[in-house]
């Protein structure tokens, strides 16, 4: 926490600081999951994210926050969403101090979809794309293969058939998927967002002050 305050007003108070994991504690089956779920992180969103919720917010930070939809999804994915001032500050995750942890396999499954479809918008384009060049790769060999079917002696009785049958599949497959994806991103966005800063108070049950102001 010092560091991370020290950063902070290092930068004037005016940039959100974020402790950055350099090293994890976990077990080696849970690293390889999360080195997985990095890469995967970074091909759908082109961003490469090692930081969670321990952070510095500045107050001028707040007023974007608290109207952004997708803080109630996910905190981090949020500020890099929307490209707010930040900064991270390299630390190796240390034990738990007391008590233990709630979050097993699921939830920590669920908790990593989560940070992806905050840039929902993103992903759908990246998948399009993907998608698109991926159609233009079958198309083509599908062609090669009815040019080399009727133009030469090279095929084996029967292989056009079946190469060609597979790729139609798997063309058609590809374009029904990321359609499917498409309308559900597109769909979303003409629901209701929930907004933090005004729906809050439907979360909160009640208020205590700890403290009052002086001054």
């Amino acid at each position: 926490m010092p560091r991370l305050i020290e950063e902070f007003s290092r930068a004037g108070g005016k940039r959100f600081i974020f402790a950055e994991r350099t090293k994890r504690l976990e077990t080696p089956v849970f690293k390889f999951c999360y080195w997985c779920y990095r890469i995967l992180h970074r091909a759908l969103t082109g961003l490469g994210i090692r930081v969670g919720n321990f952070s510095v917010i500045p107050f001028q930070g707040l007023s974007a926050l608290v109207v952004s939809p997708e803080l109630w999804n996910h905190y981090a994915a949020s500020v890099f969403k929307l490209r707010l001032p930040l900064s991270t500050v390299a630390t190796s995750r240390g034990q738990r101090l007391s008590g233990e942890s709630t979050m097993n396999f699921v939830s920590l499954v669920v908790h990593g979809l989560s940070a992806i479809s905050v840039f929902g918008e993103v992903v759908g384009t990246r998948t399009l794309v993907t998608a698109g060049g991926l159609s233009v790769l079958l198309v083509g060999i599908l062609l090669v293969v009815v040019a080399i079917r009727l133009f030469t002696d090279l095929g084996i009785p029967g292989w056009a058939t079946y190469t060609g049958g597979l790729l139609l599949v798997l063309f058609v497959l590809i374009l029904a998927t990321t359609s499917s994806f498409l309308f559900f991103v597109l769909n979303n966005r003409n629901m209701a967002s929930f907004v933090p800063l005004r729906d809050y108070s439907l979360y909160v049950q009640e208020v205590k002050r700890a403290y009052a102001a002086h001054g």
